[in-house]
């Protein structure tokens, strides 16, 4: 009975994330849709819940910089979900929304080669891609063709790197690693993804 518990709250717990068992995918599929509109989860202090899962002091863009960038393997112990201007923290029965100052916008990319899966509020405890700890070259350009991202990185251990952009524009993500390339359109608006998953090297 302990494990069927345990179990179904990690679940549910992965099911808020925003993240889905990767699948095998190709290019040119349609493109993410928002999640449906769950149960809210009670409500709590914001203090509290930061620090129950350790994350007490830290701004909105502490939080995601720390959690996507963390080296243990996923799923990490707690709920941790990007939305556009706040990110959403739980401690797997209450959650608190921690605001992202200012007019910047997180898109957490994984580039994959054989295997994705769908996602829309990039999970900071959950998701995982293909490309663990791998090379990159990203460019990312918005649509008058401004250049604000060209450099190399390294994903992480979730094989997800973001970057911070500016609100409310539109362009495309260019991602070269091993000789192969792949780009998408991306865009951050309110009702966008924060999690970029359809970008395939070929």
């Amino acid at each position: 009975m302990k494990k069927s518990v345990v179990a179904l709250s990690l679940a549910a717990l992965v099911a808020l994330a925003g993240c889905s068992t990767p699948v095998p995918s190709s290019p040119g599929g349609n493109p993410p849709q928002p999640p449906a509109s769950g149960p809210a989860a009670p409500a709590a202090q914001g203090g509290d819940v930061l620090a129950a899962v350790g994350l007490a002091g830290l701004s909105g863009k502490q939080i995601v910089d720390q959690l996507d960038q963390d080296p243990a393997a996923r799923p990490l112990p707690l709920k941790a979900s990007v939305r556009y201007d706040h990110v959403v923290i739980g401690d797997g029965t209450r959650e608190a929304r921690v605001p992202i100052d200012g007019d910047e916008f997180y898109l957490s990319i994984a580039p994959y080669a054989t295997q994705t899966h769908e996602c829309f509020h990039h999970s900071l405890a959950t998701c995982r891609g293909e490309m663990v700890s791998s090379d990159v070259h990203v460019r990312i350009v918005d649509s008058t063709g401004a250049v604000l991202v060209d450099e190399d990185a390294t994903t992480y251990a979730n094989g997800f790197v973001g970057f911070w952009l500016p609100r409310d524009i539109t362009g495309e993500v260019t991602v070269t690693t091993a000789g192969q390339t792949g780009t998408v359109p991306f865009a951050t608006g309110p009702q966008d993804a924060t999690c970029l998953t359809t970008l395939r090297v070929s």
